[in-house]
């Protein structure tokens, strides 16, 4: 597939919003949908002349290469290698070759770089599409609790506070700190990630789908009438029994050798307790170190990080 699932408007001023699907490459809900809403997007502009779309969406394929075998990755997570140091590694190897997921870093570059220096918007608004191995994980998560907080909550989805603080060098985070800047634009970057549930159950393409025109709303990129989100029950119906708002208070990362099981049956928002015994390695024993509910246990052979535990606020 091309790196560009598709684009759409440009014609009126506005933010550049970018939608990223399947960063993980075993992830391809996001994909989907990102082709459903172009579809939408065309019909209702062929069928509404008055139809006003402003600023610009690009969606993207993000591991490409990992999303052909639907893997989660070739050689490394690609969704954990965006740090200002590897970066420059990667951009300064450029003409010595590089392994797979330094290329698709390379090569996202350039084309984020590319729809910036076509646009020079204003604001820049990340939205990466996710799903999980376990059943029941349907999420947004926040850079920070300002612009991205706001954004988070028109998602209509659970918010997780400060998970970016356990997690590393993820693509969002670096957007939101300014480092996709070229030529003085944007002059702001925010967004969220969104989890719209498990990797190949098809409702998660439809909170998917409803997610990004709630995040087409939110942006003023269209008004609520203008396209219809009959996506949007199946999400608000799912996420009305999911805690609200939560903190993350522990992730347990894997090292290379540790030979990480995670105890069978756990599923997102499950509630655990201090000392239960979650998941074993080469070390033994697992115990959850604190009350809370469970986030994103790994039930698939590549990861680097076995769960998350969160607490309600």
């Amino acid at each position: 597939m091309n790196r560009i699932i598709g684009k759409f408007g440009g014609e009126y001023p506005g933010a550049l919003v970018l939608v990223f699907g399947a960063l993980h490459g075993n992830e391809p809900a996001g994909v989907k949908a990102l082709e459903a809403v172009f579809q939408m997007l065309h019909e209702t502009a062929n069928s509404h002349p008055d139809f006003v779309f402003h600023g610009t969406l690009v969606g993207m394929l993000g591991n490409r290469k990992a999303y052909e075998t639907r893997q989660r990755f070739v050689e490394k997570d690609l969704n954990r290698q965006w740090t200002s140091e590897n970066i420059r590694r990667v951009l300064a190897e450029k003409s010595r070759g590089l392994d797979a997921e330094d290329l698709e870093i390379a090569e996202i570059l350039e084309a984020v770089h590319t729809e910036i220096q076509d646009t020079c918007p204003e604001a820049l608004v990340l939205l990466d599409m996710h799903t999980t191995s376990a059943g029941g994980g349907v999420f947004c998560i926040p850079t920070d609790e300002g612009a991205s907080l706001r954004l988070a909550k028109t998602l209509h989805a659970p918010v997780i506070l400060d998970l970016f603080q356990g997690v590393r060098g993820t693509l969002l985070r670096f957007a939101a700190d300014g480092h996709l800047q070229i030529g003085g634009f944007p002059k702001i970057a925010f967004g969220a990630a969104f989890e719209a549930g498990q990797h190949e159950e098809p409702l998660s393409v439809s909170r998917s789908i409803a997610a990004i025109i709630n995040c087409l709303r939110a942006t003023g990129c269209i008004e609520p009438e203008d396209l219809p989100n009959a996506h949007e029950a199946v999400l608000e119906n799912y996420s009305a029994r999911l805690p609200k708002v939560t903190r993350l208070r522990h992730v347990h990362h894997i090292r290379p050798g540790d030979s990480f099981r995670m105890r069978p049956g756990y599923t997102n928002f499950q509630p655990i307790r201090q000392g239960e015994h979650l998941a074993d390695d080469i070390t033994g024993p697992i115990l959850a170190p604190t009350d809370g509910l469970m986030l994103m246990p790994l039930y698939q052979p590549k990861g680097s990080d076995g769960f998350f535990i969160v607490q309600e606020i």
